[in-house]
């Protein structure tokens, strides 16, 4: 299996992370301990949950953090930094801590996903690439689990490659596809590198090459008898590629011991044809033959198509996953929470016009708090280090009403940040995609309400506030009236 940890991407930044680092070290700041807060302000699609991906990617790139003498000397050539600075990168590593949520967490906006906590220059530096890896893996993750969810228990495969704005994000696309509960990619690269269950067959080029359709499905079936799925739609699917496809089943197939294992379609209206389908191979005895469709496919689509009452064993979805068509840019951000001053580390806050965009400022711990049926009620953010005590009514803020008095009563508390980086050292054994996976099954399905998962309307998850986190949150926005 090939893994991306030779690959140096340090230079995946933008340049006013450089043009802020080498004023830092002039200033000779670069060794003052900051922290910053990854985190998202919606869930895309309106939906009520994203799905946390990409750590992976980012631990491998945090672990082969360095400029080399290209680099530098193209750094050189832009005449904006000074020659101190270009010697400081020489030997330049991540040295500070990372704590992030376990990759494959439910996660709701507002919340710190990853927390650095590292020197001024350290953190500065990771901020393009962090927020790349987040942005792009948690989206499509996130856009699968919908068009999963719609199939309704049917099979979904990642058939998007093509269509991926370049070659890492299909491949990436595909490990985040996974996660997100497809079954299997077609991309290659993506099952040798993360062993994701690859699948394909033929393009209609197959059929097209010879001069008929029987002949092209018969050399495909002769090819590959334990595995013939057949593209049905070259010419006319109801007149000829299924009647062609029942003749390969009988005449190829059945006398070497073998079955039709399926056919896909890629065009036309996929409800009516597939219960058209579905009732030919049943009159022909291939019950067992499945269906496979593709073109264009999404959450809204595929449920349309099984409202219609479609005939389907699974879906191919390519661009539309892929891209995350209906709502492509996930948006989360990194921001400074607080700097070390004096021995402690001081809050710092971002106040807007906008109140979406007020930060939340400070080290803090993040909770998800859960029922006694182990239902997921709210997320809890406290200040660091906050002892929270569930065995007596835990009483907490409401940031939104905070004139309420409320209190989670007979509820546990599991913090989601664990440290995943300490001084530059990866502190955590990777996980295998199947865990990654399975971690998200299990969350969705015994944990996260059902009414978080619908697509229109769902329920807003709670983010709360310990009253202390809340009170100095608040002090905080008083004393920015009179800055």
């Amino acid at each position: 299996m090939k893994q991306s940890e030779t690959r140096n991407l340090t230079m995946m930044m933008d340049l006013y992370e450089m043009t802020m680092a080498n004023g830092y070290f002039n200033d000779q700041d670069k060794d003052t301990r900051v922290a910053f807060d990854v985190f998202y302000r919606s869930n895309p699609d309106g939906g009520g949950f994203a799905i946390f991906a990409g750590l992976e990617q980012i631990l491998e790139y945090i672990e082969n953090l360095h400029f080399d003498e290209e680099d530098i000397a193209y750094f050189r050539s832009l005449n904006i930094f000074t020659e101190d600075f270009l010697a400081y990168l020489k030997d330049f590593k991540f040295s500070g801590d990372i704590y992030a949520f376990k990759e494959g967490t439910i996660m709701y906006p507002n919340e710190p996903i990853i927390t650095v906590v590292a020197p001024l220059i350290d953190a500065q530096l990771i901020e393009t690439a962090l927020l790349a890896q987040v942005n792009h893996q948690s989206l499509i993750a996130t856009k699968t689990r919908r068009i999963v969810s719609a199939a309704e228990g049917r099979a979904v495969s990642d058939f998007g490659a093509r269509r991926a704005h370049n070659m890492d994000a299909a491949v990436y696309g595909a490990r985040a596809a996974y996660i997100g509960g497809a079954v299997g990619t077609a991309t290659v690269l993506a099952g040798q590198m993360f062993d994701i269950p690859v699948s394909g067959t033929m393009a209609h080029s197959w059929v097209m090459y010879y001069k008929d359709e029987f002949e092209a499905f018969k050399h495909y079936a002769e090819n590959y008898p334990d595995g013939t799925v057949l593209l049905v739609d070259t010419y006319d699917v109801i007149g000829s590629g299924i009647p062609n496809a029942i003749r390969v089943a009988k005449e190829v197939l059945e006398p070497m011991g073998k079955r039709l294992k399926g056919i896909r379609i890629d065009s036309g209206d996929l409800a009516y044809l597939s219960k058209k389908i579905r009732k030919m191979l049943d009159d022909a005895g291939l019950e067992d033959c499945k269906i496979v469709v593709s073109n264009s496919l999404d959450e809204y689509t595929i449920t349309s198509i099984l409202q219609q009452g479609g005939k389907i064993d699974s879906f191919g979805v390519g661009e539309r996953l892929i891209t995350a068509k209906s709502d492509p840019v996930f948006g989360a951000v990194y921001k400074i929470s607080a700097v070390e001053e004096n021995g402690t580390f001081a809050p710092r806050i971002k106040i807007s016009e906008n109140v979406e965009k007020i930060t939340n400022p400070g080290l803090k711990d993040v909770y998800r708090i859960y029922d006694e049926a182990g239902h997921s009620v709210a997320d809890l953010i406290t200040k660091a280090g906050e002892t929270v005590d569930m065995s007596a009514p835990y009483r907490y803020a409401d940031p939104v009403k905070p004139w309420k008095n409320r209190s989670f009563e007979n509820c546990t508390a599991k913090k989601l940040q664990q440290q995943v980086v300490k001084e530059g050292k990866r502190i955590v054994e990777p996980e295998s995609l199947e865990d990654i996976r399975a971690y998200v099954e299990k969350q969705l399905n015994t944990e996260v309400w059902e009414e978080e998962q619908r697509f229109e309307n769902p329920h807003e998850h709670y983010l709360d506030m310990s009253p202390a986190y809340y009170e100095m949150k608040m002090d905080m926005l008083h004393e920015s009236r009179t800055r």
